[in-house]
């Protein structure tokens, strides 16, 4: 999921952004300001992957604030000024919309960045040493549980399920499968649905919205839709992704 933060001086543009955003599952916003210096603040305490941010504004503008990040998100540029353009891309900016912007080529911009999102998740995933294995409790007992070995992970309330190939009963631990997900690397667990989490290894086939493991048949959930292309190496087009849903 990529978390955004809308920049924009006029609230009715920050509106129109959000409003526009609702067509896209795959980012979502994480806070909204009208200034830079706002801006800076949210960015000091909360973690940003994307900028839609307007270039004329009070005090800094856009461009300024985008010079000035040491940790830079990716970027769009949306303003009423096309003579930004060339400096824009300098910034290496994923796009620059000129307003008013159409809802399609807003739309555009957004599949371009979630491509850009995906390559680089699969390009840090690649580089992430592996961990091997983790210790979870489970009867009171810590019980050391190989990464390699696990199948899938189920998720129920303050507990997980973790399935392991070979093992007739799953073992049964206290801890939340957002918990959990976060001990685990990113390149061999994904997280297919709000209940599962599912080792690559032990994926056979993806149909009609299920995916099927070596000893199970698991849901895959249009939230996590974006998982598919992390996953499998692929960064599917819109008509693709579509066909995976209804057609596969």
């Amino acid at each position: 999921m990529i978390k955004c933060l809308l920049i924009d001086d006029e609230p009715l543009a920050l509106g129109l952004m959000e409003d526009n955003l609702r067509h896209v599952p795959d980012i979502i916003v994480v806070g909204r300001c009208r200034t830079a210096s706002e801006a800076l603040t949210i960015l000091r305490t909360t973690q940003v992957d994307l900028l839609f941010c307007d270039i004329h504004m009070p005090g800094i503008n856009g461009i300024q604030l985008v010079k000035s990040l040491a940790s830079r998100p990716m970027v769009i540029f949306v303003t009423a000024y096309e003579k930004f353009a060339i400096e824009s891309f300098e910034l290496d900016v994923v796009d620059y919309l000129v307003k008013p912007v159409p809802l399609e080529r807003f739309l555009k911009a957004c599949h371009k960045t979630i491509q850009l999102f995906t390559l680089r998740k699969l390009a840090e995933a690649q580089q992430m040493p592996q961990k091997k294995h983790l210790f979870l409790y489970t009867d009171y007992t810590l019980v050391k549980i190989n990464l390699d070995e696990i199948e899938y992970i189920e998720g129920l309330k303050d507990y997980v399920k973790v399935h392991v190939a070979g093992r007739e009963k799953a073992i049964l631990s206290r801890i939340s499968i957002k918990a959990l997900e976060q001990q685990l690397p990113s390149g061999q667990f994904y997280r297919v649905h709000k209940s599962y989490i599912v080792n690559v290894d032990f994926v056979t086939h993806i149909r009609r919205g299920k995916l099927k493991t070596a000893g199970a048949e698991l849901p895959l959930s249009d939230t996590y839709r974006e998982t598919i292309s992390l996953m499998t190496g692929r960064v599917l087009t819109d008509g693709a992704q579509s066909a995976l849903s209804s057609a596969l």
